[in-house]
């Protein structure tokens, strides 16, 4: 499953860095992509990883989510 976190309070790498970090550390989480500019982040991960660990995970790293949606990653 791929959800896109639409994420306020990011302002620099270090709160990417933040982000990305926590979001990892999750269990069954297999890939995260935080973009600064369109302040989101892209998870790829197990469908046991719900929208409210998701939202629990960014907002105790210190961040508000503002909506999450089913999503794919940027394709180049």
């Amino acid at each position: 499953m791929k959800k896109t976190i639409s994420i306020e309070g990011m302002n620099c790498g270090h709160c990417t860095n933040s982000v990305e970090k926590a979001l990892r550390a999750l269990s069954g989480v297999r890939q995260v992509a935080v973009d600064l500019a369109s302040k989101t982040a892209v998870v790829e991960a197990d469908a046991s990883v719900s929208d409210d660990v998701l939202t629990k995970t960014v907002t105790d790293a210190g961040f508000l989510v503002v909506s999450i949606a089913q999503g794919d990653f940027p394709r180049c």
